[in-house]
Formats: structure tokens, C-alpha cells, sequence
């Protein structure tokens, strides 16, 4: 009778101690791999895990771990072994990649939203189990590209105080690696859709954080007849918005509506932002928490969010309507529903290699290169 009454206790204790566990908030921690204030990529994903601590019952918390490549890595496990102190991590950018996939089967009972590239799940020296635990996100940086590439080609022969007439556009990337390559390439099809002539003019700044390469090489783009350029570079891209202003010529920002967050401290400068190819890393972020929370998140497995799913556009604030004609507008309007609508099937180098697009592909040899912009605004 003691020893059923000793039992009897200690299943009360379990299952009120269970209880209290259930009740606790679900616990997030995000890991950068680099710091706030990036007024981007970084930026963006902060705001996804404010939302989620605003919407739901969420502790939340972020790590930063520098600018040093050399932190990464150790910073992420560090913080992977605390494992009392979260529920979920999020983490994200594919040089982090190998890290995360080689040690989140040491944590099984703990999940891993991976954002901006997916998990090799197929490969086992890679993926350690699979990577069961871990749910992956891309985005179609190439689609939103797109768009950008249609309003650059638009804006660079508008005549908008400015510009020049000459089809000149430009884009500044942080690294020479396929991610950046994307948005090239979709951002030079789409400039191609408005305008054969048009002329691209690329550069890799070699960092993410160097705002004094970033301006050098815009200042040198402007030079040689760009009057838009966009930034795909990270903080290096803060140069380009300085290039802009200094010279009064236009950028296009990446990731974040960048505009709306340099208006806070330098709306002069702001003005030259018309406007941003964001990933909406923040949205994701939102997305993917609540579909757990609905216990529909596929871990185990990777998604590409475009323009259909919102995961990737151009930011339309005060900017670019002030900046923007009904006429330019419109075909960027006819550029989007042709993705969504698959009458265009945007280039991309994250393909077979007999289907893999190449940066500075001329108009003449894209996919796109019988369709009319035109006959599409027409149909709309």
C-alpha cells in the first residue's frame, strides 16, 4: 500500500511538473552571423522575431556574433549547447550551413529554422541523420531580381531628373558566389524584357562591410553612364546609397524596404533609394513559426519562397511613388503577374548546368528574349 501510494506521488509530481512545462512560452533564439544594424538582411530578420514575440506567447532572444568569419562557427555552437536556454534556433546565410547541418542531430530533441539557403539533406557527410530536426528556407532572389531589373531598364531611360539617356544600369555585389550571381542574373533578364540595349555593368566588392569600396566602385559606375545601381552587398551597399546622393544619381536597395529605414537618419539620401528587392526574411521568419505552431512545418526539408508565396518583391513606399510614372508602374505590375501567372520563367544559376544562366548573358540568347513587355501590359 506504501509503495502504491509512493508511485501515486511521484506520477502526480511528473504530471504536474509536465503540465507547468506545457504551459511555459516557446522559446527562440536567433544567431547572426554579423551584427544589427545592417539596415538589411540582418535588420530583417530581427523584425520576424519582434513579430513573433508580438503575436505569440514567445520568449525571444538573438546572438550576434560579429563580422569575423573566424567567430561563426564556435559563436553558433556555443550557443547550440546551451540548450536549456531554447526550443528553436534560427539561424541562416549559407556560410553557416555546414555548421548547423553537421551538429543539430546532437540536439534531437530541439528544432533548426534555416533561412537564405537550403540543407543538403541527401548528403550525409554534410547532413549528419538527415538534418530530421532542421526546416530549411530559400528565396527566389532571382524572381524579385526580376522585377528590379524591370524598373532599373524603366527608370535609367525615364528622364526622371537624374538620369541619362543611355541604357546604362548597374550592380554592386558583396562576393563573387551563386547566391549574388542570382540576383544578377535575374536582374539583368528582367532589364532585357524593357530594354535589348540595355547595359549592365557589375562589380564584386570582395566584403559585405566596407562602405568605402561600395561608394569607390559606384562612383566609377556612375562615371561610365549607370545612373541606378543596385546594391547586393550588404553594409558595403551603405556606400552605394552615399554614391547616390553625393552624385544625385539613384539606387535600388536589397533585402529590407532600405529606403524607409535610411529616411529615419538621412531622408535626403533616402530619396535616392526608389526603391528595394527584398527578401522578406522577416515574413518568413513569421511564416515558418506559425506554421509550427499549427504543427505544419515540414522539417526534414527545404522550401523556395518567390513572388507568389511573398517571400521575395519590390518595396513600393513614398519613394517610389514620387519617383515612379503610371507608366513604369504598370510594367512593373505586367513583370510580376507574368512570374506569378508562369508566362515567364525567370533564369536562374541554381540549375542543372545545361540550364544554368551566366551573368552578362546577352538579351538576344535569354529565355525571354521573343516576349514583349509591351503586349503583356497590354493583356493586364
Amino acid at each position: 500500500m506504501r509503495k502504491l501510494s509512493f508511485l501515486l506521488v511521484v506520477a502526480l509530481v511528473f504530471v504536474t511538473a509536465f503540465a507547468a512545462t506545457a504551459q511555459d512560452p516557446l522559446r527562440v533564439v536567433s544567431v547572426v552571423n554579423g551584427t544589427l544594424g545592417d539596415k538589411s538582411f540582418f535588420d530583417s530578420a530581427q523584425r520576424g522575431m519582434d513579430a513573433i514575440a508580438d503575436e505569440y506567447d514567445i520568449e525571444i532572444d538573438t546572438v550576434e556574433l560579429g563580422i569575423d568569419p573566424a567567430n561563426w562557427e564556435p559563436g553558433l555552437l556555443d550557443v547550440m549547447s546551451d540548450s536549456d536556454s531554447y526550443d528553436i534556433l534560427i539561424a541562416g546565410t549559407f556560410q553557416m550551413i555546414d555548421y548547423l547541418a553537421a551538429n543539430a542531430h546532437l540536439y534531437p530533441d530541439k528544432l533548426f529554422i534555416f533561412y537564405d539557403a537550403p540543407m543538403p539533406y541527401d548528403n550525409m557527410d554534410v547532413c549528419v541523420e538527415g538534418c530530421a530536426n532542421v526546416y530549411s528556407m530559400t528565396y527566389a532572389q532571382n524572381q524579385g531580381s526580376f522585377l528590379a531589373g524591370v524598373y532599373a531598364a524603366a527608370i535609367t531611360t525615364s528622364m526622371l531628373e537624374g538620369t541619362n539617356d543611355a541604357p546604362i544600369i548597374g550592380a554592386v555585389g558583396g562576393q563573387q558566389i551563386p547566391v549574388i550571381d542570382d540576383f544578377i542574373v535575374g536582374y539583368e533578364q528582367g532589364a532585357c524584357l524593357v530594354n535589348p540595349d540595355t547595359q549592365s555593368i557589375v562589380q564584386y566588392a570582395g566584403s559585405w562591410n566596407d562602405p568605402a569600396r561600395g561608394k569607390e566602385i559606384t562612383l566609377a559606375m556612375y562615371e561610365q553612364g549607370a545612373d541606378i545601381v543596385f546594391q547586393i552587398a550588404g553594409g558595403t551597399g551603405v556606400g552605394v546609397f552615399e554614391a547616390a546622393h553625393e552624385q544625385e544619381h539613384y539606387a535600388i536597395g536589397v533585402d529590407s524596404d532600405q529606403a524607409t529605414i535610411v529616411a529615419e537618419t538621412d531622408p535626403d539620401q533616402a530619396e535616392r533609394i526608389l526603391t528595394s528587392m527584398m527578401k522578406n526574411v522577416d515574413n518568413s521568419i513569421f511564416r515558418a513559426i506559425t506554421l509550427h505552431l499549427d504543427g505544419e512545418l515540414p522539417y526534414g526539408s527545404a522550401e523556395s519562397l518567390g513572388i507568389p508565396e511573398g517571400g521575395v518583391g519590390l518595396a513600393k513606399n513614398e519613394f517610389y511613388d514620387a519617383a515612379t510614372s503610371d507608366d513604369i508602374r504598370a510594367m512593373v505590375e505586367a513583370a510580376e503577374a507574368a512570374v506569378v501567372n508562369g508566362d515567364i520563367e525567370v533564369q536562374t544559376v541554381f540549375t542543372s548546368e545545361d540550364m544554368m544562366a551566366a551573368v552578362g548573358t546577352a538579351c538576344a540568347d535569354m529565355s525571354t528574349a521573343d516576349i514583349s513587355l509591351a503586349d503583356m501590359m497590354g493583356d493586364m
